[in-house]
Formats: structure tokens, sequence, C-alpha cells
């Protein structure tokens, strides 16, 4: 397991009120609810926290709240994304400034399939421009999202330009046989697997640990998992997956919808069923569907 990123680390959900603007002590609080049971720290700003929908005001701000609220840099992941490259630099040179070193990055997705050598450029063009020593760059693939993928070519090419500052992958694909071989053929970099069902076995392989979505609801599950991955409970193996089931409980649904809903069943705040557009709250009978399987498990949500 690669040292430089590893363990928990959820894909922080963003509250926002009705008109879309951030609601920062929630989030806050949200995130140190995630410290406090059992996570290694907190990402911002990836897709579970809507990150492209926020602007880069909106998230120097809520990077500098974290902080300012007690928060240690140690315990951040900064997502840089954005559509020009010169915001994305713009963030990271924001992030280290404050200390923040560990960041994540996705290249631009409004071209389809770009090739890998302009991958590859762009990662190089933010990683100059941010232009710091203490960099841990984290490449993030996703290619239902990007429409491409960080081939195993491409990722040889970005560690060996950047050494010691690009240190890892987050794998978004969903394809368990794609994190297992990123862990064999990368053993010195932190592999984080997005999945949750198939964190454990990719920790046997040598994966470093996790960034996903489930973590906002479950965070002591999760922790549970990633602590002893050769032991995990045959309960918390079925409740993994019971819980990944609620995303299907309606056609289409978006994921971040049904995180949100779930964590105000848990809170028994409503303003977590806020999404800023273009993503929209669940329509009722989603609501209705979501909540029947999340009640129906009962007792075993005190263990999460």
């Amino acid at each position: 397991m690669n040292p430089d990123i590893h363990g928990l680390w959820p894909a922080l959900l963003m509250p926002v009120h009705a008109d879309g603007a951030l609601d920062t002590s929630r989030a806050i609080a949200h995130a140190r609810c995630m410290l406090d049971n059992g996570c290694d720290g907190v990402t911002l700003f990836g897709t579970t926290g809507e990150g492209p929908a926020f602007t880069i005001a909106e998230r120097k701000a809520l990077l500098e709240s974290m902080l300012g609220s007690g928060i240690q840099a140690s315990q951040i992941i900064v997502t840089t994304t954005a559509l020009a490259l010169g915001d994305a630099i713009e963030l990271g040179q924001h992030a280290a400034r404050l200390g923040v070193h560990r960041q994540m990055f996705m290249p631009p997705f409004y071209f389809n399939q770009p090739c890998d050598a302009g991958v590859i450029e762009a990662v190089s063009q933010v990683v100059r421009g941010i232009g710091d020593d203490g960099l841990k760059l984290l490449l993030y693939h996703f290619p239902a999202m990007s429409t491409y993928g960080f081939s195993h070519t491409a990722i040889a090419e970005l560690v060996c330009r950047h050494p010691g500052h690009v240190i890892g992958l987050k794998d978004s694909s969903g394809d368990l046989a794609h994190a297992l071989a990123l862990a064999k053929a990368f053993p010195e970099l932190s592999i984080l697997v997005g999945a949750e069902q198939h964190v454990a076995e990719v920790m046997r392989a040598g994966g470093s640990g996790s960034i996903n979505g489930l973590a906002n609801v479950a965070p002591r599950l999760m922790a549970r998992v990633m602590k002893s991955p050769d032991q995990v409970a045959p309960a918390d193996t079925q409740l993994i997956a019971s819980l990944l089931a609620l995303l299907g409980a309606r056609p289409n649904m978006p994921f971040v919808g049904v995180y949100k809903l779930m964590l105000a069943e848990q809170t028994g705040d409503a303003l977590w069923l806020n999404m800023r557009a273009p993503l929209c709250p669940l329509d009722p009978s989603e609501v209705q569907a979501v909540l029947d399987g999340y009640r129906a498990l009962g007792s075993s949500l005190d263990f999460i």
C-alpha cells in the first residue's frame, strides 16, 4: 500500500440551499462528522460533491472555511477538475498555498475521446502550473463521465515526467478487473477505488484505499472494511450491497440525490435534499422507493 494517500477519504456531499447557494456551515459539520467516524480525510468537490457545478470562488472559499474551522490541511484532498486548465491551475495553486498538497484532477471532458498525448499534456501543464514541490496528485479516472480514461501508457509517462508529484489514481471505472490490474501494474502508486463493493479485494491486491460516495452515509461501515480487508464480516458485505442497491431503486436516478436523501433521513435535515442545477431533487415516487428500501434495513443501520 502506497503511503502518499491511503485510507478512507469520502467524496464529500455538498449541502446547498433551495437556490443552489452552498451551505458552508453544514459542509464543515458534515466533514467533521466524517472525520469523527473513522475517515482519514475528506475529498472536496469531486463528482459526488457536484464539484464542476461550483465556481472557482466558491471552491476556494469553502476550502478556506474548512481550514479556518480547525480541519487540518493534511485531512483534505482538493479536486481541481475544471473545464479550463487555467482554472485548475488556479485552484491547485490556491490549495497549495494553504498547505493542501493532496489534490485530484480529471482533465477537461468537453471533447470526446482525446488521445493519450493530449491527456498527458493537460496533466503536465497543471502540475507545472501549480509549481508546488509538495504536490501529491491523484489522476481521476472516470470514463463514464469524461469519455476517456488514463491508459497504463499515460499513467507511466506521467509518473516518469513528474516523479513524486503524480503519485496515484482514483479509479471510478466500477470495473474490478481494471482496478486490480492498476494495483498490479503500479505497486508504487496510491490506487484508490470508488466502487465500494470492490474496496476490500483491491486493498488485498495492494490498493491504498477509497474515495467513495457511500461513506457519506456509512462512514463506520466503510472504515471497518478498510481496517480489516482480509476479514470483512459477511453482514458488512451484505449491508454495502443493500445500500448500493438503493441507487437503482428507480431507473436513471442521480446517485448524488439518492445519497443526499439517505443523509437527510439520517440527520432529519431536509436541506440535504437540495441539489445544484442541472441536477434535480428526486421526484416523490423516487423518494418513496429509496426510503422504503432504506428503512427496511432496520437495525442494520445502527452500524453504519
